[in-house]
């Protein structure tokens, strides 16, 4: 496997910021490392990219151990952190020419450099010098930075953080296209990323993982797989709607009702309604999104 970690622990003073955690990722997978400020994400991130040692527990990249090993794993690992730190007075070709240098790439520099160049889409910019180049175009760089080495492994931390809604989506795409023969392991706040990206998804809450499953599986293992959103001619209460067969909650937000259910409840709610003689305004059903699977997880303390 690419990533694999074992009760990995980092204690700062009486706070546990990772408590003893345990999970693996193969290779070629893209997972979403998902959790609330202050969970343990980018602790995480910096333990497995030997930035910070752990206070105990194991973990190896791309079967390097992070303690013996710790070169071997920084030749193997591309790291983007959150604050994408760059040197803003160099130009990006040159800066990016300087990084592979930096990594004793053993292959033709010029030509690695130009490949990342038009991977990332940074052709009209890679003459600029990188003060010059708007937040989209540093995480760019940040990107080519990471993989100017060719590494196995690819880890980001936020890496749309700050970033419109054209260039989220143009960082997307490009992590889709980097996930077809890395194997990326990122963190983000934008949870529809996840669910268009990732196969799989890792929550963590104060400093434990409390869950690690597919995507699709998550959704459907949620407390209902769909909402369904109504709207009826006269009032009613929830404890009315919940004598509908399969809606497990009911709640009203301005004139639409939430029903919550784990099967498609449409026929049963038009049969309650002609029953009651309560005529349907409105009638949409809902996938429950993983924003409302997020907050479930991380309302609560976790359990050991």
């Amino acid at each position: 496997m690419s990533v694999k970690v074992q009760e990995l622990t980092k204690i700062y003073g009486s706070q546990r910021a990772v408590d003893a955690i345990s999970f693996e990722v193969q290779s070629g997978e893209i997972v979403g490392f998902l959790g609330p400020n202050g969970a343990g994400k980018s602790t995480t991130m910096k333990m497995l990219s030997c930035y910070i040692t752990p206070t105990s527990g194991e973990a190896w990249v791309a079967n390097s151990d992070i303690y013996e090993q710790s070169l071997e794993v920084r030749k193997k690992l591309g790291y983007l952190p959150e604050n994408n730190p760059l040197y803003l007075d160099m130009y990006v070709k040159e800066y990016l020419h300087f990084i592979a240098g930096i990594h004793h790439y053993q292959g033709n520099i010029r030509k690695r450099v130009d490949e990342l160049i038009g991977l990332t889409g940074l052709e009209i910019e890679q003459n600029k010098k990188i003060k010059m180049l708007s937040k989209g175009y540093r995480q760019r760089v940040g990107l080519a930075h990471a993989l100017i080495h060719d590494p196995e492994v690819l880890i980001l931390d936020e890496p749309t953080t700050g970033l419109d809604p054209n260039q989220i989506i143009e960082i997307r795409n490009l992590i889709q296209e980097i996930g077809k023969k890395k194997t990326v392991l990122f963190s983000t706040h934008i949870l529809q990323e996840v669910q268009a990206i990732c196969g799989r998804v890792l929550i963590i809450n104060k400093g434990k993982i409390v869950t690690d499953k597919p995507t699709a599986e998550l959704m459907s293992a949620s407390r209902g797989n769909s909402i369904l959103k109504v709207s009826f001619k006269n009032t009613t209460n929830a404890e009315e709607l919940l004598k509908i067969p399969g809606v497990k909650e009911a709640e009203l937000k301005g004139e639409l009702w939430l029903l919550h259910a784990s099967t498609d409840i449409r026929e049963d709610v038009f049969q309650w309604a002609v029953q009651k003689n309560n005529a349907i305004f409105e009638m949409n059903r809902d996938m429950q999104s993983l924003e409302l699977i997020f907050q479930e997880l991380t309302k609560s303390s976790p359990t050991s």
